[in-house]
């Protein structure tokens, strides 16, 4: 088990390299249609008929996100002003979380009525875990509280993947039809969102494998 959570901490990091690598790579090639990733994001929320969403740019780079409480598009420097198959391809899926939320998709619904639950867990859980394996000797069930909470996290790691596909399939579908971006610009955007989905799947692969752990030392205990 040891082995098997560093293997995907190696895997995790390689992926996030690649990332990285991928958008650096697209962020430099310029979009014929000459959109920047803000009039892309424009373009999109208009085009599925939602009006009540902003676009608004964010500090930093690869922290784009939708935030569904306050309904705004958060693009990155890097995206917001940037006219790439980049930035198109960010931008994009960002307002694919958008339709997801004015259609009323279900991953996302259940997704987003885990947050405040888990923002409430993640403060204490880690100190509940440790807790529980310095009190094993003595009682079980600080760590079998602590496993509980850490299910929660790793079954919100998995209910993201749906939620994060989807949104790339929206991308991806509008800007084929909308045609801001060429096949060859296609291309890239679906390879980089590709690339970005993988660190989710990483992330709820190696949140299990930790869970199994956890259940192990439990098991062992009993």
């Amino acid at each position: 088990m040891y082995f098997l959570i560093i293997l995907l901490m190696l895997v995790s990091w390689g992926i996030q390299w690649r990332l990285r690598s991928k958008f650096k790579q697209y962020a430099q090639v310029g979009l014929q249609s000459g959109l920047t990733g803000a009039q892309i994001a424009e373009l999109m929320l208009a085009d599925h008929g939602i009006t009540d969403v902003r676009i608004e740019s964010t500090e930093g780079s690869l922290t784009d996100h939708y935030n569904p409480a306050t309904k705004t598009v958060n693009l990155s420097e890097g995206v917001y002003a940037e006219r790439s198959a980049a930035a198109a391809a960010v931008a994009a899926h960002e307002c694919g979380h958008a339709v997801q939320h004015a259609t009323a998709y279900s991953m996302l619904q259940f997704r987003s009525a885990m947050v405040p639950a888990l923002s409430a867990v993640s403060r204490f859980m880690p100190w509940i875990l440790l807790a529980g394996i310095f009190m094993l000797r003595t009682s079980v069930i600080p760590l079998g509280l602590g496993i509980a909470l850490f299910a929660l996290t790793t079954l919100f790691s998995f209910v993201t993947l749906p939620v994060e596909f989807d949104a790339s399939r929206r991308a991806l579908a509008w800007m084929d039809k909308r045609g801001v971006v060429t096949v060859q610009e296609h291309a890239m955007a679906k390879d980089a969102l590709w690339w970005a989905a993988m660190t989710y799947v990483v992330a709820a692969i190696s949140s299990l494998a930790t869970l199994l752990y956890y259940v192990m030392i439990f098991m062992r205990r009993r």
